[in-house]
């Protein structure tokens, strides 16, 4: 009887779901090649030289590109038995096709060649992230080299294209607000892309950015002065203990754009943006699309990259600041949750067409 029952609580060895899993794997590791031959070529400017569609040689590319003939040879070949590059071999010429070209390279309305560099970027971190595996105490800031770089290209296809004519207009009295004048700060600002369209827009309005990285913020101040943005300052700051630092109704507009789930202590920043935020003030938080239980992931789109990305960043830099390790993928059921312990009553949250992988909160006191 034992032996019995024994039996049929060990699974029939699938030959079938092995193949099919041997099949997929092997695919993934070419796709993984294919996005680092594409990264390669979206941060050697390659594919800018090959955005016209016309067909070139190996020589005539290097030339154009001032790049080394042989390692352009070596990419040309790689895109093409990637199905990326068509090839003529009788005429030994590379083309980008129009349609890969519209999504690789600045001429269509996304480039997803943007995206392609996050696993060679996080993989340059992946024995910091395996020895934390050990400890638990995750990898710092300092460690991410080019990170706000990446965020910022990625923010400048997310946020800024749809900024005025779908984010900011889910509050729908924020528009005029901002054309006569108001106090606006974002948190966790990186490169402060999003505060500068904003002040170049609304020159009535002030802005105001904090981040905790020096580079980031020198680098948007700098920016900011090249633009003239008068009305636009930036400051290093710790947001760990915001709840209790900020001033008192000192705000009327706040934002976060995928900042929050980054945070050492995620719900006293959220307290502190509840108490800088003037009573009639609005909060608007972009951040990650998804479910705080696994089982309602399985189908996201983007599910395994970001749970990648929550790990290897995400998650690991507030925990190397002694926090809680949020993560990427806190999800909606969490985010709510945070938002009303914060003291937030008005919580709506949108999707936009546009934007597969964010969650738009609307928040009000």
């Amino acid at each position: 009887m034992e032996t019995a029952q024994l039996s049929q609580t060990i699974p029939v060895f699938d030959d079938k779901r092995q193949a099919e899993f041997e099949n997929r794997f092997l695919h993934a590791l070419n796709e993984s090649g294919m996005l680092q031959l594409v990264s390669l070529g979206h941060r050697s400017g390659l594919f800018n030289h090959l955005a016209d569609g016309e067909a070139v040689t190996c020589s005539e590319l290097a030339e154009r590109s001032q790049l080394n003939e042989r390692y352009v040879r070596e990419w040309l070949g790689g895109l093409t038995v990637s199905g990326i590059m068509e090839h003529d071999a009788d005429n030994m010429t590379y083309r980008l096709p129009s349609e890969h070209a519209s999504l690789l390279t600045a001429n269509g309305e996304a480039n997803l060649a943007i995206f392609a560099q996050y696993m060679p970027l996080l993989g340059q971190v992946e024995d910091d992230v395996l020895d934390s595996f050990q400890h638990g105490k995750g990898v710092p800031y300092e460690k991410y080299h080019r990170f706000h770089e990446v965020m910022a290209q990625d923010s400048g296809q997310t946020v800024l294209p749809a900024l005025f004519d779908a984010i900011l207009p889910l509050a729908p009295e924020l528009m005029e607000r901002l054309e006569t004048g108001i106090r606006v700060l974002d948190l966790g600002c990186g490169r402060g892309l999003a505060l500068m369209k904003m002040a170049e827009r609304f020159p009535a309005s002030q802005f105001q950015g904090y981040d905790l990285s020096q580079e980031a913020i020198a680098w948007a101040r700098e920016h900011a002065r090249l633009h003239g943005l008068h009305n636009l300052s930036f400051e290093v700051r710790d947001l760990s203990d915001f709840d209790t630092t900020t001033d008192a109704e000192a705000f009327d507009f706040v934002t976060t754009f995928d900042a929050i789930h980054d945070q050492a202590y995620p719900l006293k920043l959220l307290q502190g943006i509840r108490r800088t935020l003037k009573a009639d003030g609005v909060y608007l938080a972009q951040d990650i699309h998804s479910s705080s239980h696994h089982h309602h992931d399985r189908e996201h789109p983007l599910g395994p990259l970001l749970y990648t990305i929550s790990i290897m960043h995400c998650m690991s830099v507030s925990l190397a600041q002694g926090g809680e390790g949020l993560g990427t993928m806190w999800g909606r059921e969490v985010a709510r949750d945070y938002f009303s312990r914060a003291g937030f009553r008005g919580i709506e949250v949108h999707q936009l067409p546009h934007d597969i992988q964010n969650d738009y909160w609307v928040l009000r006191p």
